[in-house]
């Protein structure tokens, strides 16, 4: 993700640049990064709680590339990921000896983040006897190697995750109260992928263009059944299971059609929620997306006709039926981003 100096926004252009990899705009996410912009400029701890798939990372990251500390240290540790006997040492370091196996000194995870961000992915899973040590290092920035009596004092930015519901674990004693309210000084709740639909055709022609281009196919149309299915899709997994199915159905892919990637039990709930409003909705989602893309050229190879499977007389009626008009004249559009804006700022409802 690209990395800038200020961590302010002067206009939406901005915006789309700070957050290029946050797919969406539906109000559900503006609001997340909403916090993110207010959170981001101060040293404040950061607990972004949500479900699996939802893009917790992506946020911890969006929080540090527009901090003060862009140009430092970004690291990562998944708590849940790393055995206890080896996450103290690798959070917080050893010396040669401190252990069995411990054949040389090692720096962790804290040392390495001085003066940036240290991102706790999945910290409801540390241990209850580890939790001290951790409260510790986020209240006083110090710490000692396994194996040493030195003290360490580092300047770092903590941004956690979990998937967990941390307030219920600490009234079920799985978790300290007091790292709890350590922890939760600055609260995000990602919302889940059911929870901004208007954001899924984005996500659905993001990934196609991306696995398009890592699989060497051309993807040019998009069935309105087959996007409406998408929407109408519960998503259990969210972002990371839709990414999943359209990389699949990228690979399954005929003459530049993309097929419906969902299980056939889920498919047949289609023909309940694609009725004359919802197609129509998709329909101006797709256009609008196509748009985007092609920067508003609706003609030639590149343009959004081709990209649609649609011949462009054919889609100049379906903009005029929908009431989608160009944007202002005589201002260069500068991205699919830019674009999608003034696209969508420029239907007549």
């Amino acid at each position: 993700m690209e990395c800038f100096k200020k961590p302010g926004f002067g206009d939406r252009d901005d915006r789309n640049r700070q957050f290029d990899q946050i797919v969406g705009n539906s109000r559900p996410l503006e609001t997340v990064l909403e916090k993110v912009e207010r959170v981001a400029p101060t040293t404040s701890t950061v607990l972004i709680q949500g479900e699996t798939g939802t893009g917790k990372e992506l946020i911890a990251k969006a929080i540090h590339n527009i901090s003060p500390r862009y140009d430092r240290p970004f690291v990562k540790v998944n708590c849940a990921a790393i055995p206890l006997d080896l996450l103290e040492s690798e959070l917080f370091g050893h010396e040669r000896g401190a252990f069995t196996g411990a054949i040389a000194q090692k720096i962790g995870r804290f040392e390495l983040a001085d003066k940036g961000t240290l991102f706790l992915d999945e910290v409801g899973d540390i241990p209850l006897q580890l939790q001290p040590k951790l409260l510790r290092v986020l209240q006083e920035q110090e710490f000692e190697r396994l194996g040493s009596g030195r003290t360490h004092r580092v300047d770092v930015r903590i941004v956690a995750a979990t998937h967990r519901d941390l307030e219920q674990m600490v009234k079920g004693n799985e978790f300290r109260s007091d790292l709890y309210y350590r922890l939760n000084v600055f609260p995000v709740l990602l919302p889940p992928l059911r929870a901004r639909q208007e954001d899924i055709p984005k996500l659905v022609i993001h990934f196609v263009g991306f696995y398009g281009r890592q699989i060497g196919k051309r993807i040019e149309h998009i069935a309105e059944e087959t996007m409406a299915a998408l929407i109408s899709y519960a998503w259990p997994g969210n972002v990371r299971e839709l990414q999943n199915l359209i990389e699949r159905a990228v690979i399954l892919s005929c003459d530049g059609v993309l097929p419906n990637p969902l299980p056939s039990n889920h498919q047949e709930t289609v023909t309940v929620v694609s009725n004359s409003t919802t197609l129509k909705e998709v329909g101006r989602a797709l256009i609008l997306q196509a748009l985007a893309a092609a920067g508003w050229m609706i003609g030639g190879p590149e343009g959004a006709a081709v990209k649609l499977g649609l011949k462009r007389t054919t889609l100049i009626y379906k903009m005029k039926k929908l009431g989608i008009v160009r944007p202002v004249q005589g201002r260069r559009i500068k991205s699919p981003a830019e674009a999608l804006h003034h696209a969508e700022s420029s239907v007549v409802m």
